[in-house]
């Protein structure tokens, strides 16, 4: 197979997605700080954030339906083109003086909707320009780049805010800028046959949702993906309370860890796809995390801490990378953008519900006995999983007739 890196449009497509990428990360980290500069308020920080999280639980699923029937190149540069009006108004504000707090939460709003929008399209173009053949090494090459700029952003948004504090969103405005033109270059079309609108957006999101239910070996991924996000979510404070005695350099240290380890992960999960297929890797991770909570458990130095922390990193993309290239494989064009927020938003809801788990735990048990517990959940869940997963295996490739 031709690979991908040789295709001209999806070169433009993934270095598209890593600018949107890299934008939103910085603004992840001078949004908060520019709110504590204006404020010197903690809560209104975390006011913020949340209010641009709340379009991911709002519109997550509606996205998709319209993303379905719309023009997605069209959607993906009206998106960037809004998101880079979006971030210049926060400078042109700072310079005129006139910057306040609820105009930083109307642009967190606006720039969240946007995301969501722009990132209910992004996956389902993947299909038309690099063929579902070469959708592995794809969807490897953009989680690699969304995990490279993970690391990058934060320290790069940090040292622009030291610049100036309009600079990061000037940044992100022009990185906003350049996806829209790469976008624009594509030659390829973002959609396999014309988009239909047969219902209302409510019967359309039903449709996705009911073919994404009606297909098991999609379902029990999803379930599965659900049910370890859970307990990954938790990892990283379980790490820091773990290590509380190591400065705090140490524990930046260990997030550095975090995000070189989903590189790796995001790079090498194609090899060990082929090598030992689809069911095998996803199972391996599963039972790969259920040993490294018991290893965590019994680790008490910073070193023996920040091995687990990197192997959780290089193992969650290797799952991430498998389960999204099967999604996008077996999921009709036309629903490519709603069976993926679908999927999508079951993974992201589970998150906050095991960093709470996690720091529940964490209040009246020790990380040695939280890492436990983790442990035995992914333990059931492997357990319940296994001979789903192998079951299903003999189902992967075929589509159910789901009206």
């Amino acid at each position: 197979m031709t690979s991908v890196w040789r295709v001209r449009d999806f070169r433009l497509v993934w270095a598209a997605q890593t600018l949107s990428s890299f934008g939103n990360g910085i603004s992840q980290l001078a949004y908060p700080l520019l709110m504590l500069a204006l404020t010197g308020s903690a809560t209104a920080a975390g006011a913020l954030a949340a209010v641009r999280a709340v379009p991911y639980l709002v519109l997550g699923l509606p996205a998709g339906a319209l993303v379905d029937r719309w023009d997605r190149r069209r959607t993906m540069v009206l998106c960037d083109l809004g998101r880079a009006v979006n971030m210049a108004t926060v400078p042109v504000a700072l310079a005129f003086s006139a910057l306040t707090p609820a105009h930083l939460f109307v642009t967190g709003f606006v720039g969240g909707v946007l995301h969501v929008f722009f990132s209910a399209a992004e996956n389902a173009v993947l299909p038309n320009v690099v063929g579902r053949d070469r959708l592995t090494g794809a969807v490897s090459g953009v989680e690699t780049a969304q995990a490279a700029t993970g690391v990058l952003a934060g320290p790069v948004g940090g040292a622009l805010l030291q610049v100036g504090r309009g600079v990061p969103f000037l940044v992100d405005a022009v990185s906003f800028l350049a996806s829209a033109l790469c976008l624009a270059l594509v030659r390829a079309d973002f959609r396999a046959e014309p988009a239909l609108a047969l219902g209302s957006v409510r019967t359309e999101v039903s449709e996705g949702v009911r073919w994404l239910w009606g297909h098991r070996p999609l379902r029990l991924i999803a379930l599965t993906a659900a049910g370890l996000q859970v307990a990954v979510s938790g990892v990283a404070l379980v790490a820091i309370v773990a290590a509380r005695d190591a400065s705090p350099a140490a524990i930046g240290g260990l997030f550095a860890v975090l995000g070189i380890g989903g590189v790796v992960g995001a790079v090498i999960a194609p090899k060990l796809k082929t090598g030992l297929g689809l069911t095998g890797l996803l199972l391996s991770v599963l039972w790969l995390q259920g040993v490294l909570w018991v290893v965590l458990a019994f680790s008490t130095g910073l070193v023996a801490v920040g091995v687990v922390l990197a192997l959780f990193a290089v193992s969650m993309p290797c799952f991430g990378v498998a389960a999204l290239s099967y999604q996008l494989e077996v999921t009709p064009d036309h629903l490519l953008g709603r069976v993926g927020t679908a999927f999508s938003l079951l993974i992201w809801a589970a998150t906050p519900v095991g960093a709470a788990a996690a720091g529940v735990l964490l209040d009246v048990v020790t990380p040695g006995t939280t890492s436990l517990l983790f442990a035995g959940w992914v333990v059931v869940l492997g357990a319940a999983a296994t001979p789903a997963l192998g079951r299903a295996t003999r189902m992967v490739g075929r589509r159910p007739n789901v009206s």
